[in-house]
């Protein structure tokens, strides 16, 4: 890989930033100062820049206890990105995997890996999410078969059978497998219902880890990397 390519993919700044740093000898490989962008780096090379160490990550997968307040986006002019939350990460490329409204909090993957986002996204494979849904108003017990059968969203069309188990009389968990525009709030208006509170649980083996707080996020272990792999 070219080295201007490693350090800025690393965070140290734009390409051309990164040729500036060179030109003033602040990078080393091996122990020895390298000027040249298109230098290629090897696997087991040293890389330092002012004399701390850069270790090249390709992949990075972050899970976010998204709270209210803050958009899934990598940029936005209104409000805070869920990117924004990450402070240590790595990786300058990293984007939220799918998207949760600004009041829904929850389970946000957050990763660089385009071909991961793309199965855990794509419609062919439907692949699971759970919510926990609270409603201004009871849930009417048949919204249980209702959403079973699938429920007819305008401009949309059919939802593909939904698993709702109701908890209490306002609250709900609903398991769907694709995701429309507002998907779980116009599925129980459907059913009479207004949400007033939602959060996402789970994307398909990956849950969200109770002790993170909203705004709190973790690395995904390996294990959790290896079941979204395999998901």
């Amino acid at each position: 890989m070219r080295l201007d390519k490693y350090l800025a993919d690393m965070g140290l700044g734009s390409r051309s930033q990164v040729k500036e740093l060179l030109k003033k000898k602040r990078v080393t490989v091996n122990g020895q100062p390298v000027t040249d962008a298109g230098y290629q780096v090897k696997p087991d090379d040293s890389v330092c820049a002012d004399k701390t160490p850069v270790l090249y990550t390709k992949y990075e997968y972050f899970m976010l206890n998204k709270p209210q307040g803050v958009v899934s986006a990598t940029e936005d002019s209104v409000y805070p990105t869920v990117l924004s939350l990450l402070t240590d990460s790595r990786r300058k490329d990293l984007f939220p995997v799918g998207r949760l409204d600004v009041d829904t909090e929850g389970l946000l993957l957050i990763t660089n890996d385009g071909a991961l986002a793309h199965r855990l996204l794509s419609p062919a494979h439907h692949v699971d999410k759970t919510y926990l849904v609270r409603t201004d108003s009871p849930i009417p017990p048949d919204s249980v078969s209702r959403m079973a059968e699938g429920i007819l969203l305008h401009g949309d069309g059919m939802t593909l059978p939904a698993v709702l188990e109701i908890l209490h009389p306002c609250e709900a968990r609903l398991t769907i497998r694709e995701g429309k525009f507002h998907q779980v709030k116009r599925m129980f208006a459907a059913v009479g219902c207004h949400v007033v509170y939602l959060k996402r649980l789970s994307m398909g083996p990956l849950h969200l880890d109770e002790t993170l707080l909203p705004g709190q996020y973790r690395a995904l272990n390996q294990e959790e990397r290896e079941a979204l792999q395999n998901a």
